[in-house]
């Protein structure tokens, strides 16, 4: 039996908050960005002289997948722990997007490595994730789908293949609808798209690198099937995804058949970050792209020199076919300007991080860490204001909300009311592991540090009072500036440097990200959070 579509109540989402400007931090440089600035000074890709400077997705975009719809592109990336999951994007020229909401709110684990396909008049989305951490690990690959883009979306159906992740949809010669699948597997699906007929078979050897390049491991991965003329061609990241710089990569074979033989691309590999000078490391994980201008582009992720803690962002670049039908890159230096695809704008690129909670419901710029099903009934909204009711003790077990930065220098405050016997605080929060900020309870301070707590002068419950907070990341230097008036600033005693809170040191594919908590048994009532990011 068919499942209900549901309406999610986070899918219809506040309209974009106007630019709030923040007052300048002491001691940021000032100097011209290559970037031209849009929402809040946010870097954006578009350099309005009919070319774009990558990212085009500043901040913690991993795994982008790109549905090319007639005119229009929709484009989704791995979400990990971040619920309201699964973001959906729209653009008509690949380098301006806008968001339109997400396609999924039930808590299934960490997802990561989509596909975002139309099959017929529906859209689905088909996606690994994973529950349990280093020990009882379990593993399914899901769809939800949707006659309408913007939804509602259906709940999350478990169709298994619990060894395999990074399902690709592809359609085969045959008619018949299959998931290719890590490893050089592939299955068949039902006709509806939402189990599977028969055992996973092999079909796909892979191309090795040579023995003498530094990666993280082979890890064959993320394999996204497109029709050329007679042929079918499996795109694939090697490579493993973070490690060593050079590591990640794009790869390429072909075949006129959906089952195979399958045949390497001689240009392989298609990408790859060959120096660590190169300012754009371990690049991998790609969609293939015709453009609606009939030039081809490719769309993967990559991590900022120097930037492990922005995340993967995603880059984009044109590729160019050979007179024997292969693809070759042709993006060239990835820190210079590149020719814009055709396609007409639809508005500015990205969204406000900026929130005045005037709505109704949680804005689509959040995302809670690792939810429980419940999670959202801790939130209640009323004159300008989020109300949040604590949970746990520390941001390790509060599921604190957090926003994507995409700036490498930036500053955000929030005002908060903090009820007796609840804490609240801002934060720079990679997992529930490794984080940094400041909490208070209205009247004494809780340092964060390396995910750990570090009470300043003993930290009680049952105080309450009001606390604006401020966080500056200027380039991995943390300050934190407290106010009891929101006009007042007094400078917290510790900064941070935080270069080292990413996948590398603490695992999970993740990046650092602004966000705030509410723990304790009283509630945070919070106002007027303001992000702007800042010149360097």
């Amino acid at each position: 039996m068919a499942l209900r579509p549901f309406h999610s109540l986070l899918f219809l989402t506040l309209p974009l908050l106007a630019t709030l400007a923040l007052a300048p931090i002491a001691g940021a440089v000032d100097a011209a960005s290559p970037w031209k600035r849009g929402i809040e000074h946010q870097r954006q890709a578009d350099l309005g002289d009919g070319t774009f400077l990558n990212p085009v997705f500043a901040g913690d975009r991993p795994d982008p997948s790109v549905l090319k719809d007639g005119d229009d592109y929709y484009l989704t990336s791995s979400s990990f722990d971040a619920y309201p999951g699964l973001p959906i994007w729209h653009s008509r020229d690949l380098v301006n997007w806008q968001p339109l909401g997400h396609a999924i709110t039930k808590n299934v684990g960490s997802i990561w490595a989509p596909d975002i396909i139309r099959h017929g008049d529906r859209y689905y989305i088909y996606f690994p994730a994973r529950t349990g951490g280093t020990e009882g690990v379990t593993r399914s690959n899901y769809v939800v789908w949707a006659d309408d883009i913007r939804g509602p979306w259906s709940e999350p159906v478990n169709i298994g293949l619990g060894k395999y992740i990074d399902p690709g949809h592809a359609v085969g010669e045959d008619g018949k609808r299959y998931l290719f699948l890590s490893g050089g597997d592939y299955v068949q699906l039902a006709d509806d798209g939402l189990s599977v007929v028969g055992e996973p078979k092999h079909v796909y050897d892979g191309w090795k690198y040579p023995e003498s390049w530094d990666v993280e491991g082979y890890a064959q991965e993320g394999p996204k099937i497109n029709k050329r003329g007679d042929w079918y061609y499996m795109t694939t990241a090697v490579g493993g995804t973070a490690g060593p710089p050079t590591g990640h990569m794009v790869i390429t074979a072909r075949s006129r058949s959906i089952h195979g033989p399958w045949e390497n691309s001689p240009h392989n590999p298609i990408v790859r970050t060959v120096d660590r000078s190169e300012p754009w490391w371990s690049r991998g994980h790609a969609t293939v792209i015709e453009g609606t201008d009939g030039r081809w582009w490719t769309m993967y992720h990559g991590y900022e020199n120097g930037y492990w803690t922005l995340g993967r962002q995603a880059l984009l670049e044109p590729i160019e076919w050979t007179d024997d039908g292969w693809f070759v890159a042709r993006g060239g230096d990835l820190g210079q300007p590149l020719k814009k695809p055709g396609g007409e704008s639809v508005g500015q690129h990205g969204m406000a991080l900026s929130d005045t909670f005037d709505g109704k419901r949680l804005g689509h710029q959040w995302s809670f860490f690792n939810p429980a099903q419940d999670e959202y009934r801790r939130l209640s909204f009323g004159n300008g204001t989020m109300s949040v009711q604590g949970k746990g003790k520390t941001p390790r077990d509060s599921s604190p909300l957090t926003v994507i930065a995409g700036d490498k220098a930036y500053q955000f405050e929030v005002e908060m009311e903090i009820e007796p016997g609840a804490i609240g605080g801002a934060l720079l929060f990679y997992s529930d592991r490794l984080y940094v900020g400041v909490g208070s309870n209205g009247e004494k301070f809780v340092m964060h540090r390396y995910g750990q707590e570090r009470p300043s002068n003993g930290l009680a419950a049952g105080k309450g009072g009001k606390l604006w907070l401020r966080v500056t990341n200027n380039q991995h230097i943390i300050t934190f500036h407290t106010s009891t008036d929101g006009k007042t600033w007094e400078k917290y005693p510790v900064q941070m440097e935080v270069s080292g809170y990413h996948h590398n040191v603490a695992g999970q594919f993740l990046a650092l990200k602004p966000a705030i908590y509410a723990a304790g048994e009283g509630k945070v009532h919070f106002r007027d959070f303001r992000y702007r990011a800042l010149d360097y």
